[in-house]
C-alpha cells in the first residue's frame, strides 16, 4: 500500500524543487477521462490529488516559520530567505517568485484535479461505482478542496483569494474578506461531510491516512479540519461540535491523525524539509528565541539540536537545528490531536470555560515534562498559555505566523536586524491580478 502514491504521482507531480515556476494553475491536471471513467481512471484521479499536496510544501512551511520567527533558512544558492521574507533592508515581499507563487499553484493544482474528480463521478456508471461510493470519492474531494483553499488563504489573508468553481467554470473574482474565503472553506468541508455520511471508500490512500482509510475516518479527518477553520474564525461552539465529530482524544496518542506521507521509493517524492543535522550550505535552523524562551524542562526542545558549530547568513546566527523530521521518508503532519486538544483549549478559554481549558492545558503539560499549570484563571493568562504551548508543540507546523496574526500579536515577534519587517501577509500573486 505504501508504493500506491509512488506509482500514481506523476498525475500530478510539478516539480520537486524550491524553485523554478510551476505552470498555471487553470491547467487541469487530468483531462479527457471524465466522459465515462473506469474504476482505475477514479483511483488515479484520488490517489494523484493525496500525492499532489505534497507539491511546495516544503516551500510553504518554510515561508511562513520564517515570517513567524520559527527558523532562519540559510541557503547558499538562494538568498531570498533571508532578505524578502525577513523584510532585510529595503526588501518586500515578491508577487511573483517560488516562495509564494509555487505553492499556491500547487494547491490550486490539487483543487482542481478533486473537481475533475467531481466531474468524473457525475458520469460513473453504477456498474463502476455504487451511490454510496461514488458519495466516497466525492466527500474526500471536497474535503480536499476545503484543506487546499485553507492553505492559500493562510498565505495570502487580505489579498485575497478565488473561490474554487467546477472544472470549465470561469473563475470568479478575487475575495478579499479573508472571512468570506473561510467560510467557502467551511463549505466545501460540510459537503464533504455530507457525502462521507453513508459512504463507501474504495480508492486507496497512502499509509498517511492510516486509521483513517474509511468513510468513518476520513469524516473524522474532515471535521478535525473544520473545528480549525472554527477557531480561526472565532465559532468557538462550533469548534466544540466539529471536535466532538473528529478523532479528538483527551487522553490519546497526541500523535494520532493524517500525515503526508513520503518515500525514497522510485518513482515517489521525498520529504524535502529534511535536512541533516550540521549541514552546511543548507541550513534550517531554529530562531534563537525557540531555546531562550521555553520553559526549562520542556522536553519539546528536542525538536531542535546543537549544531556542532553555529550556522551563520546574511547577519543572522543560529546554533540549533531543525529536527522534526529525521530523514527523506519522514512523514508531515496535516492535522494531529495534539492540535485537537490545543483546539479544544483555546474553545473552551473563549467560552470562558476556564476549568475544561485548563484540563486540556495540562494534558499537554504533563505531556512535555511541565507541571501542572498554576498561573492566574483569567482570559488573558490561559490565552498566554494557550499560545505558549501551540508554539512548542505545533513547531514547524504551520501555525505560529497565523496565530500572531489572528490575535494580533505580529508586533511581539523579533525582528533581528535594524530593517527587518515582520509581514502580516503575502501579496496576491502577479498571475492572479493580471487575470
Amino acid at each position: 500500500m505504501k508504493h500506491i502514491i509512488a506509482a500514481l504521482c506523476a498525475l500530478v507531480l510539478l516539480s520537486a524543487c524550491q524553485k523554478g515556476e510551476i505552470n498555471s494553475l487553470n491547467t487541469p491536471v487530468v483531462t479527457g477521462i471524465t466522459g465515462n471513467p473506469t474504476r482505475s481512471d477514479l483511483f488515479n484521479l484520488a490517489t494523484g490529488a493525496e500525492s499532489g499536496m505534497r507539491n511546495s510544501l516544503t516551500t510553504y512551511l518554510d515561508a511562513e516559520g520564517i515570517i513567524g520567527r520559527e527558523i532562519y533558512r540559510f541557503s547558499s544558492s538562494e538568498p531570498r530567505f533571508t532578505t524578502d521574507l525577513l523584510g532585510g533592508g529595503t526588501k518586500v515581499l515578491d508577487n511573483n517568485t517560488f516562495y509564494l507563487t509555487n505553492p499556491w499553484v500547487s494547491r490550486y493544482q490539487v483543487i482542481r484535479q478533486c473537481f475533475i474528480l467531481l466531474e468524473a463521478i457525475s458520469h460513473t456508471s453504477e456498474t463502476v461505482a455504487s451511490d454510496a461510493q461514488k458519495k466516497g470519492f466525492s466527500g474526500y474531494a471536497k474535503t480536499l478542496i476545503g484543506y487546499q483553499l485553507l492553505l492559500n488563504i493562510n498565505l495570502t489573508d487580505s489579498s485575497g483569494a478565488r473561490i474554487p468553481v467546477a472544472n470549465g467554470v470561469v473563475q470568479g473574482p478575487v475575495v478579499t474578506d479573508p472571512g468570506i474565503v473561510l467560510d467557502s472553506v467551511l463549505k466545501f468541508l460540510d459537503e464533504g461531510k455530507a457525502d462521507l455520511t453513508g459512504a463507501e471508500i474504495i480508492f486507496p490512500l497512502s499509509d498517511g491516512f492510516a486509521g483513517f482509510k474509511d468513510a468513518a475516518g476520513l469524516l473524522k479527518f474532515n471535521r478535525a479540519l473544520a473545528a480549525r477553520v472554527h477557531v480561526y474564525r472565532k465559532h468557538w461552539a462550533e469548534a466544540l461540535t466539529a471536535l466532538n465529530e473528529s478523532f479528538f482524544d483527551l487522553n490519546g496518542d497526541l500523535s494520532t491523525g493524517v500525515w503526508h506521507y513520503f518515500s525514497t521509493s522510485g518513482g515517489d517524492m521525498v520529504n524535502l524539509s529534511y535536512i541533516a543535522p550540521n549541514s552546511n550550505g543548507e541550513v534550517r535552523i531554529a530562531h534563537p528565541a525557540y531555546a531562550s524562551d521555553i520553559v526549562p524542562g520542556d522536553d519539546r526542545i528536542n525538536k531542535t539540536q546543537v549544531r556542532n558549530s553555529s550556522a551563520s547568513q546574511n547577519g543572522l546566527t543560529g546554533n540549533r537545528d531543525v529536527i522534526i523530521w529525521t530523514s527523506l521518508n519522514a512523514p508531515v503532519s496535516i492535522i494531529r490531536n495534539e492540535e485537537l486538544v490545543l483546539i479544544y483549549a483555546e474553545a473552551n478559554i473563549q467560552n470562558g470555560n476556564f476549568p475544561n481549558a485548563i484540563v486540556a492545558l495540562n494534558r499537554i503539560r504533563t505531556a512535555h515534562n511541565l507541571p501542572a499549570y498554576a498561573g492566574a484563571v483569567t482570559n488573558a493568562a490561559l490565552m498566554n498559555e494557550l499560545l505558549y504551548n501551540r508554539r512548542y508543540s505545533l513547531f514547524m507546523e504551520g501555525h505560529r505566523w497565523i496565530d500572531m496574526r489572528r490575535y494580533g500579536l505580529l508586533n511581539t515577534l523579533p525582528k533581528d536586524r535594524a530593517d527587518d519587517d515582520v509581514w502580516s501577509h503575502f501579496p496576491l500573486p502577479q498571475s492572479e491580478s493580471n487575470q
